[in-house]
């Protein structure tokens, strides 16, 4: 096990440094932001099916190729890309831990079920299979390495699993190789609640609550009392609480960009995701946060042993929970960087 601290800030210019040198320089060609038509076999279907998959590919040309992923939320749009903003632009740019300048990277929207005709659900296996198929349709026989986060994470290690010869490393963060079953508790809770308010017409309500549900899964216990130990305010009729607002904030946003139906089959498809450790035989960083109550340490550190000698495990102590992946950025960089550095 390792506890990211300031040495690794070091290994992270060391490796970064050694990578920068090693690699010559291009200037990136435009993003190629497409879509392209892919086959594959459903899990939880009757027969092949073409889809059309809506995938970003950006960075230096003719450099190793690097898929990114991120939760269920998170779209192709990793990075920056003609001034808008990307939901990782932390860690995926130039000079950041994944370089566009050295790199190129792939991220795709993930297939609801919807996506793949008649299918009673979408599995992890269903995304790992539609980016190996995509991998062949833009003729990339391998990738330097798959790094995930959340539900992406859970994908990297399908992909791993079924198409370990394409991939050189797997960095797999808060993601585990099954939904632990008091999350899977509490993400059943939230689709019953999507449901409920379809079957009254009142889906946007009911998405927003899902969702600020959700929120209180995300981040960790130890923030939210020190963002909202405050005293309520009496209005409306009622007392409201600080935390309220913020809840009510995060529902409306997810509402205004996501639909019920895909939310609900990318939600079950988290539950739905298992993966036999022994079958992932790449190597692997697996990244932990002490505060996920999400995916506990404990699995991702069994995870780590039952993959056995080609699997790191790092630790980091995090007050953010979950979302430690899009908080912590700067130990999450330096983790990554020095992953990268070793493929």
């Amino acid at each position: 096990m390792s506890l990211v601290s300031a040495s690794s800030f070091a290994a992270f210019d060391a490796a970064h440094f050694a990578y920068e040198s090693a690699v010559f320089l291009q200037p990136a060609p435009p993003p190629v932001r497409s879509e392209a038509l892919v086959q594959i076999a459903p899990k939880y279907g009757r027969s092949p099916v073409a889809v059309s998959l809506r995938y970003l590919w950006a960075g230096a040309p003719d450099a190793p190729t690097v898929i990114v992923q991120g939760g269920i939320s998170a779209s192709r749009d990793v990075c920056c890309i003609n001034g808008d903003a990307g939901w990782w632009d932390e860690l995926v740019g130039a000079g950041c831990a994944v370089d566009l300048k050295r790199c190129r990277v792939l991220s795709i929207d993930w297939l609801a079920a919807g996506d793949l005709g008649d299918v009673s659900a979408v599995s992890s296996e269903d995304q790992a299979d539609a980016i190996a198929a995509l991998l062949d349709a833009l003729d990339i026989a391998q990738v330097k390495a798959f790094v995930g986060a959340s539900y992406g994470a859970m994908v990297g290690l399908a992909f791993a699993a079924r198409h370990g010869a394409r991939l050189g490393r797997l960095i797999a963060i808060s993601g585990a190789h099954r939904a632990h079953p008091l999350a899977t508790a509490l993400r059943a809770i939230q689709r019953e609640i999507v449901r409920g308010g379809i079957a009254n017409g009142d889906i946007g309500s009911a998405l927003s609550l899902a969702r600020q549900l959700a929120m209180t899964t995300y981040r960790g216990a130890e923030e939210f009392a020190e963002r909202f130990d405050a005293e309520p305010e009496f209005r409306d009729g009622r007392f409201h609480f600080p935390v309220e607002d913020y809840l009510g904030a995060a529902g409306r946003k997810f509402v205004a960009r996501f639909d019920a139906a895909r939310y609900l089959s990318l939600s079950e498809s988290i539950d739905l995701h298992r993966v036999d450790a022994a079958s992932v035989r790449v190597p692997c960083d697996i990244v932990a946060v002490s505060s996920d109550r999400l995916v506990p340490a404990a699995d991702l550190r069994a995870l780590a042993d039952s993959v056995g000698a080609s699997a790191r495990y790092h630790e980091i102590e995090s007050r953010y929970g979950h979302d430690a992946f899009l908080k912590e950025t700067g130990r999450i960089s330096a983790l990554v960087a020095t992953a990268l550095s070793c493929c």
